[in-house]
């Protein structure tokens, strides 16, 4: 098979197209022919400084296709069911070979484009915003990079819950987009200094959780958004800020937590097994959005990374094999 591989971590071009081994079947799991890989937040990272655990290495966790090959013990899916797939590594490939409860089948009414970028980014806005930071009707939420993908699912599932919805962006443009996503108060934060403006939109309460997945010194202030009994969740380092610290005996005096959310760890439990097809439910239904900003052919991966990179993107990015 053609996969996107690489022998090292670095910047987008140590990508090369290349013909792989085909991936092995296991009994208890599928080969997929992939159709559609969404690019996610974490193989940006990972082809940047993650662990490499192939020679060569297929980075990517999430991706769309078609049932080709089944293994002796799978029960419920069948050669030629449409399903989105998710895995540790692997996914920048014509095949992936997952288990068959890393599969969910695609609805009808549902393209297999959209199927790509349903689990991981609605599976952790959902984890971040209700499993972890509580959130009930009523309260306010501040998601951290709203264009992003689990932004723009964090966006809808808390608007759909009730609450009251701050955004930030890089871009007024993109906040326009927001609002009709549900946005009720859009933060451009290369003019503004987002803590000053949520404290002012919510005349120095502050809200009740935070969907962070940027880290760094956006963390840290993301801390100071919090209202008396506020929740903020961390969900990645999409600003690669190493080694900064935080002085988490502030969060005390307000009654405050912070979380880490990583959805991996619960991927295969009846809840989050159940929350996934649900949102591929709704997205089928058209209840929930999943925007597509643009896609490349695998064979242009190198291209596609530094397009996410440069942080132009309003929702997904797509590889097609």
């Amino acid at each position: 098979m053609k996969a996107a591989v690489y022998d090292r971590n670095g910047p987008p071009d140590v990508f090369r197209y290349d013909d792989v081994p085909d991936p092995p079947l296991h009994s208890g799991g599928v080969v997929v022919q992939v159709a559609a890989v969404s690019i996610e937040g974490g193989d940006v990272l990972n082809r940047a400084g993650g662990a490499l655990t192939g020679d060569p290495h297929i980075v990517g966790y999430q991706c769309a296709g078609y049932v080709r090959e089944i293994g002796a013990d799978v029960k419920n899916l069948h050669e030629g069911d449409a399903v989105v797939c998710v895995m540790a590594s692997g996914s920048h490939a014509e095949l992936v070979s997952v288990p068959e409860l890393a599969c969910w089948r695609v609805p009808d009414g549902l393209s297999i484009e959209e199927a790509a970028c349903v689990p991981i980014p609605f599976g952790t806005a959902d984890d971040c915003l209700f499993e972890f930071g509580r959130l009930q009707s009523g309260e306010s939420a501040l998601v951290q990079a709203g264009a992003s993908g689990v932004g723009l699912a964090a966006i809808q599932l808390a608007k759909r819950a009730g609450a009251v919805v701050f955004a930030t962006a890089s871009k007024d443009d993109k906040l326009a987009r927001l609002h009709d996503l549900g946005v009720d108060h859009g933060i451009n934060y290369t003019t503004s200094d987002f803590v000053h403006e949520v404290r002012r939109l919510t005349e120095g309460r502050g809200v009740d959780v935070v969907v962070d997945s940027v880290g760094g010194h956006v963390l840290a202030g993301s801390l100071q958004c919090l209202a008396y009994r506020g929740r903020c969740v961390t969900v990645g380092n999409a600003g690669r800020e190493q080694g900064e610290r935080y002085d988490l005996s502030t969060l005390m005096g307000g009654n405050q937590s912070i979380s880490g959310v990583f959805l991996g760890a619960e991927i295969a439990t009846d809840r989050v097994q159940g929350m996934i097809a649900a949102h591929l439910s709704d997205v089928a239904k058209g209840d929930l959005k999943v925007v597509v900003d643009r896609t490349f052919p695998l064979s242009d991966a190198a291209a596609a990374h530094a397009y996410l990179e440069s942080r132009q993107a309003f929702g997904r990015v797509l590889l097609i094999p």
